[in-house]
C-alpha cells in the first residue's frame, strides 16, 4: 500500500480537495474507514444521482437525517461538497452547535467561489492531494514512466493500454462532468481547442493575445479558460518572482498541468516515446521538477512562495522559492552530468535576486559545491531544499 504524503489532523473537521483520480475517496477510506465501526461514520456521496437530487432541492436535510440517526457518528464524509454549496451553511451549524465532526472532500473550488461558498471560516482544515510523489512512489517510482504518463494512482503497475485508456476517459470525464454538466462555460468546442494548445504550450510564459488567436476568441475568455482550469484543480499558475508581489503579478505567468500524463492527453503526445536529452525529455523533466516542489510545499506546510525569474535580457531561473528571508534559487536540467558553464551563468543571475541559496538539479548522481551553488541529483536535492 502506498503511503500518502497528506496527513490532515483528525481533531478536527476538514476539507481535503484535490482532481479526481487523485485518491482523496481511498485515501479517507483507508486512514478512517479502516479504524471505525459502521455507525461511526456516515458517508454522504454527492456523485450519486439520488444523494444528489435529495440535498440539491432541500439542503436542510443534511440537518434533519443527522437528527434522526439512532446513534451520533464520529465523522460525516461529505464527498464532493462543491457539488451542492449551500450544504456547508448546515455544516457550519452542526460544527457549531452538535461539535460534530466533517470530512469535505472536492474536486473543483470553482463553484463554491462563483457562488460565494460558506468556507466554514476556519472551522475546518485545509488540506490538498495531488498525484503521487517520488517519495509516495518511493520503490515503485520510475522516471522515465512517470514522465510519460504521470503519477495518477490508477496509473500505476497497469500495462500501457490500460494507462492510455485510463487517461482519455479522464479528460472526456473532465470535459463532461466539470466543465459541461456544471455549465462554467455555454460554447465547449473553443474550450476544447484552448485545452490542446494550453498543453502544447505548458511551462511556457503565456501570451494570452496568441492563444486567443489560435482558439478564436478574445483574450479574456482565455483568461477565464485558464481560470477554469486553476479552480478545477487542473493547472497550476506560477508566477513571475519579484520583491513586489504586485509587480510581480503585472508580468505574465506561467502555467503548469497538474500532471504529465493528463497533459500528454490532452495535446495528444503521448504516443511519442521521447529520448533522453531530446527537447521534449527536457520540458518533461522541469515540469514533473515543478510538480513535485509545488507538491511537496503543501504536504509539508513549508509556505514557499514559488515563482519564475526572468532578466531584461530574456535570461532565467527555473524556481525561485521565496519566504522570509530565505530565498533559493533552481535551475532544472535534465543532462546526466554537470555543465559547470551554465552553473556559472545560473550563480550571475542568482545574484540580481539576492538569492540566499542555489541548486542545480540535475540527474547526475554526484553531488558537488561550485563557487556556492549546490549541483545535486535532483531527488537529493528536494529532499535538502525541504529539509528545513
Amino acid at each position: 500500500m502506498i503511503r500518502r504524503l497528506v496527513n490532515p489532523l483528525k481533531s478536527d473537521s476538514f476539507f481535503i480537495f484535490g482532481s479526481r483520480g487523485t485518491g482523496k475517496s481511498t485515501f479517507i477510506k483507508r486512514q478512517f474507514f479502516s479504524t471505525l465501526s459502521a455507525d461511526e461514520i456516515w458517508q454522504i456521496d454527492l456523485l450519486d444521482d439520488d444523494i444528489f437530487e435529495r440535498y440539491s432541492r432541500k439542503p436542510s436535510l443534511l440537518e434533519s437525517d443527522f437528527i434522526e440517526l439512532k446513534k451520533k457518528p464520529e465523522w460525516i464524509f461529505i464527498d464532493e461538497v462543491q457539488k451542492i454549496p449551500k450544504l456547508l451553511n448546515h455544516v457550519h451549524r452542526m460544527i457549531e452547535n452538535n461539535k460534530q465532526k466533517f470530512i469535505l472532500s472536492g474536486s473543483s473550488a470553482r463553484k463554491l467561489k462563483t457562488v460565494g461558498a460558506n468556507l466554514l471560516a476556519g472551522r475546518a482544515f485545509l488540506n490538498f492531494m495531488y498525484p503521487l510523489t517520488f517519495l509516495e512512489l518511493n520503490d515503485l517510482f520510475e522516471l522515465n514512466e512517470v514522465l510519460h504518463w504521470g503519477s495518477l494512482p490508477k496509473t500505476v503497475g497497469i500495462p500501457n493500454e490500460q494507462k492510455m485508456s485510463y487517461l482519455r476517459s479522464y479528460v472526456l470525464t473532465y470535459i463532461k462532468e466539470e466543465i459541461l454538466l456544471e455549465h462554467f462555460i455555454k460554447n465547449l468546442e473553443p474550450f476544447r481547442d484552448f485545452l490542446e494548445v494550453a498543453a502544447q504550450m505548458n511551462g511556457k510564459i503565456i501570451n494570452y493575445s496568441k492563444i486567443a488567436s489560435e482558439v478564436g476568441v478574445d483574450d479574456k475568455t482565455i483568461k477565464n479558460y485558464y481560470s477554469i482550469l486553476e479552480d478545477t484543480l487542473i493547472g497550476i499558475y506560477l508566477p513571475a518572482y519579484h520583491k513586489s508581489i504586485r509587480k510581480g503579478q503585472s508580468q505574465h505567468p506561467k502555467f503548469y498541468f497538474f500532471d504529465l500524463g493528463v497533459k500528454r492527453t490532452i495535446d495528444r503526445s503521448f504516443h511519442d516515446r521521447f529520448s533522453s536529452g531530446s527537447i521534449a525529455f527536457g520540458d518533461a523533466f522541469e515540469h514533473l521538477i515543478f510538480l513535485e516542489i509545488y507538491r511537496l510545499n503543501s504536504y509539508l506546510n513549508k509556505d514557499f512562495r514559488i515563482s519564475y525569474f526572468r532578466t531584461k535580457e530574456g535570461k532565467e531561473i527555473d524556481l525561485v522559492l521565496s519566504r522570509s528571508r530565505r530565498t533559493i534559487a533552481i535551475e532544472i536540467k535534465s543532462k546526466d552530468k554537470v555543465d559547470f558553464e551554465e552553473v556559472k551563468k545560473l550563480k550571475y543571475i542568482a545574484t540580481e535576486i539576492k538569492a540566499t541559496e542555489i541548486y542545480y538539479l540535475t540527474r547526475d548522481e554526484h553531488s558537488t559545491n561550485i563557487n556556492g551553488v549546490h549541483c545535486l541529483h535532483w531527488q537529493e536535492g528536494i529532499k535538502t531544499i525541504f529539509s528545513t
